[in-house]
């Protein structure tokens, strides 16, 4: 899509006015729709519009017109600027609140806090237009209305658009470390789960020995036991 000519409707009345070019050209190289453009050419619209030359402005050419008036499918083009002027950024500054809302701002503020805890200060500054401190205060109970505030979505208030929030709210998700996997609990694989166990080594002959010396000594001691319970019973 080209970019529309400078006072797009003040051109379109100079073309309609001076130039045999259809509706369909003029709409096409004003962005304008043909029906407005035909408005115009009845006087139904832009009375009070002064046309503009796009020719004298160095937006078009008299060739161009000429060619779009002999051929009604050819689409105007504006002609190249001869001076490129750079694109300034301008800094975002602080979002305007209005009055009749500014009273609802600590509502909001401690619905983000509680909502999205991964919300810098910054950015709940961005959303609602508040201060650091006022956000501090929200956060630690020290706020002067602290004991009546209720939260409150901002969204819903009309202090920012859930576009904006969501946006917030995606960034801080990014910013946000991943939870290491040290202190997650997984499940075993199924080739451990499913193995067969381990067959029981055999005891060496050391261990046989001392394993048969142990078995043979608890005889003797219950044995042992026995008679001992047996003599107590005689002497009753």
């Amino acid at each position: 899509m080209t970019d529309a000519p400078l006072m797009p409707k003040a051109t379109a009345v100079w073309l309609v006015e001076n130039t045999a070019l259809a509706f369909d050209q003029v709409a096409e190289f004003c962005k304008l729709h043909p029906l407005e453009v035909k408005a115009i050419a009845d006087g139904d619209a832009a009375q009070g519009i002064k046309g503009l030359d796009p020719v004298q402005t160095g937006q078009l050419t008299r060739e161009e017109i000429a060619i779009a008036e002999a051929d009604p499918a050819h689409k105007l083009k504006l002609a190249e600027r001869k001076v490129r002027v750079p694109e300034q950024k301008t800094k975002r500054g602080p979002r305007y609140t209005p009055v009749s809302r500014r009273q609802d701002r600590p509502n909001a503020i401690l619905w983000l806090v509680r909502n999205h805890p991964e919300l810098k200060d910054s950015q709940i500054m961005r959303l609602v237009g508040t201060t650091k401190s006022t956000i501090t205060g929200i956060r630690e109970r020290t706020h002067w209305n602290a004991a009546s505030l209720q939260p409150l979505d901002p969204v819903t208030l009309g202090l920012c658009s859930q576009i904006d929030l969501d946006l917030e709210v995606s960034k801080a998700a990014k910013e946000k470390p991943a939870p290491s996997e040290a202190g997650q609990i997984t499940l075993l694989p199924a080739s451990v789960t499913t193995a067969p166990a381990a067959p029981a080594e055999e005891p060496t002959p050391a261990e046989a020995k001392a394993k048969e010396d142990m078995d043979v000594s608890a005889v003797f001691a219950k044995l042992k036991q026995i008679g001992s319970d047996k003599s107590e019973d005689k002497g009753e």
